[in-house]
């Protein structure tokens, strides 16, 4: 395959090759053009330069012609013939019969038929207007006829030819010299082309060189170099953010592989030796119930880790799908809060509800009730014995606000730009096992679902927190739009 270097060089090549003959042919035909104007002009002036010479011997009182004989007829006087002599290369002087009363050297040394079509020419042309073409078989003439103004005068028209030949031979020089310039041009401009496109494409090499050391996948953290101000520096730089994004994701993946990894070593570890136990034919009939049902909590716990990541994967995927429908908030939240007071109990906290607003919300109920009870559920699970759990929900301009408040461990400053990253959980805030030996299970997974449930409903999910002062998560929701007088006053109408 031809590299861009040589597709350059080749359409230059031809746009150069295209440019030079088009401007060599238009050359040309000004060439030839200007010669034939020349030529013109040429023949006018000597036309012009003998009827002068005719017209001044008139003026004069010189006779214009003389009788020579009776066979041959009357022919200009000497003295006439000697200026007309050096006026043209063919000079044709006629009476009004039509007869030749003077022909110049170079006409009398044309053949009898070749003058008779000369003198036949003479007396068909126009007097007035551009000069015309007259074709002999020994020359092709452009030829200027005059009449003779002096009404007492024995000539009647002044006529002038000069062979085109000249204007022939300037373009056919022109175009061998072009024949011979165009190629060396072309074989020129090609190596410059060649040469120019190699240091213009320079940069390119470099940046595919450095793509290509990049893309092992252990040199994301390197980067491009830019040429400010260039296209070149403009496509360095939509790289280089490629590149970082490309980072981002594979680190994100390793992350999400090795933590799923762990997550799910120790549940199939568990499982396995429950499942080893319930099968030792040593073990007692209580015995292997206990291993059976501790089997089957880790299988649910690795069934709610599976549920979790296909939630996300379809998330990723854009196949979050929502059966949007309005939805009054206030009931769903009054059974959240029935919910949370149950949970609150068995962690001897106190739940409550300080402030309910009703609001209506365009979203998916079962999805926003999964939001609602994460969020629950999380706070209760870092808040020790005796602490509170407060949830609100209030009504504003054009959204609905639920709110989790709790008076748990919470999260460190420097934690809570990931807290909705996948499989998070701070050193201190998400491990396993809180201070007091109670479980605090979990994937590190719901924080991540319950934001991008909030996106999906065109929310935010935000978090204040201070480490041991409590949490704060906040979902902001845009309400629905109220409906027109127009579709009320027909929804009364139906009624």
């Amino acid at each position: 395959m031809a590299t861009v270097r040589a597709r350059l060089t080749t359409a230059y090549v031809f746009a150069l090759a295209g440019t030079l003959i088009a401007f060599s042919l238009v050359l040309i035909v000004a060439r030839r053009a200007s010669a034939y104007r020349e030529l013109a002009e040429q023949v006018e002036s000597q036309a012009n330069a003998a009827l002068r010479v005719v017209m001044s011997a008139e003026e004069e009182g010189v006779p214009v012609t003389v009788r020579t004989d009776s066979t041959t007829g009357p022919v200009v006087a000497p003295q006439l013939y000697k200026k007309l002599e050096g006026i043209g290369d063919y000079v044709l002087i006629l009476d009004a019969s039509g007869r030749a009363l003077y022909a110049s050297f170079l006409a009398r040394q044309l053949g009898l038929d070749d003058l008779a079509r000369l003198q036949q020419a003479a007396l068909q042309a126009r007097t007035e207007g551009p000069a015309q073409f007259v074709k002999l078989d020994s020359a092709r003439l452009l030829l200027v006829a005059r009449p003779d103004t002096v009404q007492s005068s024995q000539v009647a028209r002044v006529v002038t030819a000069v062979d085109t030949r000249s204007a022939q031979g300037a373009p056919g020089a022109l175009a061998t010299s072009m024949l011979g310039l165009v190629p060396l041009f072309i074989l020129v401009g090609g190596f410059a082309a060649y040469f120019i496109s190699g240091i213009a494409l320079k940069p390119v090499e470099l940046i595919i060189n450095e793509v290509e050391a990049i893309t092992d996948g252990r040199s994301l953290h390197r980067r491009l170099p830019m040429e400010a101000g260039d296209e070149l520096g403009r496509l360095s730089a939509t790289l280089n953010a490629m590149i970082a994004r490309l980072e981002t994701s594979f680190g994100a993946l390793r992350r999400f592989t090795a933590d799923a990894s762990h997550e799910l070593k120790t549940p199939l570890t568990v499982l396995r030796a429950d499942v080893e136990r319930a099968m030792n034919p040593k073990s007692t009939h209580t015995e292997q119930l206990v291993a059976l049902e501790e089997a089957l909590q880790e299988t649910a716990r690795m069934a709610d880790l599976v549920d979790s990541l296909l939630t996300l994967a379809r998330a990723d995927e854009g196949r979050f799908e929502l059966a949007t429908e309005p939805i009054h908030l206030e009931p769903l939240v009054r059974e959240v809060y029935e919910t949370a007071v149950i949970l609150g109990e068995d962690a001897g906290l106190a739940v409550s509800l300080p402030v309910i607003e009703d609001a209506v919300v365009m979203g998916d109920r079962p999805r926003l009730r999964q939001l609602f009870l994460n969020l629950i559920t999380n706070a209760i699970k870092y808040t020790p014995r005796g602490g509170k759990v407060e949830v609100s929900m209030s009504k504003r301009l054009d959204e609905a606000t639920f709110t989790v408040r709790d008076t748990g461990i919470g999260i460190a400053a420097a934690d809570l730009p990931y807290v909705f990253e996948r499989f998070w959980r701070a050193d201190r805030a998400r491990s396993r096992k809180a201070g007091d030996g109670s479980e605090r299970g979990g994937f590190g997974l719901g924080l991540s679902i319950s934001q991008y449930i909030a996106q999906a409903h065109g929310g935010t999910l935000t978090v204040q927190s201070r480490l041991g002062r409590g949490s704060a998560f906040t979902v902001s929701l845009p309400l629905a739009p109220e409906p027109t007088p127009e579709r009320e006053d027909e929804v009364v109408h139906l009624s």
